[in-house]
């Protein structure tokens, strides 16, 4: 057995327990320094240098944070840099066990009565269990960031703002064998100023016909008039673009995933505006979704059925402020149409996203992380490339803090069986237009330049219909189709 050192000898047996226990605590408050006060120095100054590294990195990512947040999200969310954040995390854990286990030994818990001897064991096996547990995981969570970016998000190529601008087209479809999004159910184009976050929601009807390509695409060869064919019957709808892309590759060699393609160059013609990316969510995998962050809470402003058209209706989503709703809930808020039309549903699709962007606080994607990374690879699509999640991150934390506008193509203005595209196309500008003002000589309120807004383009549509008349159309205008804040419409 090991003798004590001369200058234990002398100590009661209380005071070698608390000195056994004060090990143990050193270690875990500052490991390496029981070391250095009681055994191997050199072990104790690594271990301090380590600890150096760590915070010297942790200052750099601040001050990169406050001077170019995009750029520091960028390289935390780089698999090279999370693969090795893993690495170093198990390296961590396995060396900061084995100080506690040091720690222990220096504590002499044979010299210890053996109550004091079990409390000690417990103790530094506890400490051991938290702290190497806490560490591994984090490696866990950090693995899963790491597959997660490389699951949803590809290598894809850059898209450079346009006018200032990123324009993100989000589908939404439901969800079967082979085919998720081959009639997106819902389409909405999101532009979003590349400068203060500032975002406009441009919502398109998914029965949308005529619907034109911008000169030089495929598809504007196949229809110079606008997508419609002999005998297309309900299949000639902007909703119908992506499956007859994905049933003509040839029309699209090389291309991946020409439904996509050609949904983005349709919503180009219509909006005048370059589609920078897309997302594409599977809606019924979105409930998985919703519930990994809790759900949302918004205002109900009308009972709203669950099922109906072709189902039976299995119950109510009842009006009132302030309703917290699951995934399976806000879902048929979302998608609900019986009793309701088209762009009553657009409209409450809108204030889904809304709820989303304002309640997803980076806290709760961080505590809910691995639920929202699961449930996001079986949902989501995109060719937004892994460097520009830094761009986005940054844009979505800036557009939380303000308003979002919103610009829906539908009756009365638009009659959406015979579109007037070049109204939406000024009525697009203007709703952008709008939007950028408010930002006008204030730079944003990051002394950022302000960019001009986005002019409509010219496309190969001929013979513009006249928009409908008030009072004319079968369908009845819906509040909050054409609003400076989407907050302002979803309430009870």
């Amino acid at each position: 057995m090991p003798q004590d050192k001369p200058d234990l000898r002398n100590l009661s047996e209380p005071v070698r327990f608390k000195r056994a226990l004060t090990l143990l605590l050193m270690t875990l408050i500052l490991p390496g320094s029981a070391q250095i006060a009681a055994g191997s120095k050199r072990a104790g100054r690594w271990a301090w240098r380590v600890i150096a590294g760590i915070v010297a990195i942790v200052v750099f990512l601040v001050v990169l944070s406050l001077i170019w947040r995009a750029g520091a999200i960028n390289l935390m969310v780089s698999p090279t840099t999370l693969r090795i954040i893993q690495v170093l995390l198990i390296v961590l854990a396995l060396g900061w066990a084995a100080l506690f286990v040091d720690a222990y030994r220096l504590g002499r818990p044979l010299t210890l009565e053996r109550k004091h001897r079990l409390t000690a064991s417990i103790l530094d096996g506890v400490l051991v269990f938290v702290v190497v547990g806490a560490l591994v995981w984090a490696s866990t969570i950090v693995s899963t960031q790491r597959d997660f970016v490389a699951s949803v998000f590809g290598n894809g190529e850059k898209s450079e703002a346009d006018k200032g601008r990123y324009n993100v087209l989000l589908l939404g479809g439901d969800s079967g064998a082979d085919r998720i999004g081959t009639r997106p159910d819902s389409i909405t184009l999101a532009s979003v100023d590349a400068n203060t976050g500032r975002t406009v929601l441009i919502g398109l009807p998914r029965n949308m016909a005529r619907v034109p390509f911008p000169a030089g695409t495929p598809l504007n060869k196949q229809f110079p008039d606008g997508f419609r064919w002999k005998d297309c019957a309900e299949n000639c709808l902007l909703n119908g673009v992506y499956q007859y892309a994905a049933e003509h590759k040839q029309l699209f060699p090389g291309d991946p995933d020409p439904g996509v393609t050609a949904t983005k160059q349709a919503v180009e013609g219509i909006t005048g505006l370059k589609v920078n990316y897309h997302v594409l969510i599977d809606l019924a995998g979105f409930r998985d979704l919703l519930n990994a962050v809790g759900g949302i809470t918004l205002d109900v402003g009308k009972r709203v059925p669950i099922g109906g058209i072709g189902a039976p209706i299995k119950g109510y989503i009842e009006p009132g402020a302030n309703q917290h709703l699951d995934g399976y809930h806000a879902l048929w808020f979302a998608r609900s149409r019986a009793g309701a039309t088209d762009y009553e549903r657009m409209t409450r699709q809108k204030c889904v996203m809304t709820a989303m962007l304002n309640q997803l606080s980076p806290q709760k994607v961080l505590t809910k992380f691995q639920g929202i990374a699961k449930a996001s690879k079986r949902v989501v699509n995109t060719d937004i490339p892994s460097g520009e999640l830094g761009t986005f991150t940054d844009l979505a934390l800036d557009a939380k803090k303000l308003p979002v506008s919103s610009f829906s193509a539908v009756p009365p203005l638009i009659r959406t069986g015979n579109p007037d595209f070049d109204l939406i196309r000024t009525k697009v500008a203007e709703a952008i237009g709008k939007s950028e003002a408010l930002d006008k000589g204030t730079g944003g309120g990051d002394g950022k330049e302000t960019n001009t807004p986005s002019k409509p383009t010219t496309t190969t549509t001929k013979k513009p219909s006249t928009p409908a008349k008030p009072g004319k159309s079968s369908t009845p205008s819906k509040p909050g189709n054409d609003v400076e804040d989407v907050a302002s419409i979803c309430k009870a």
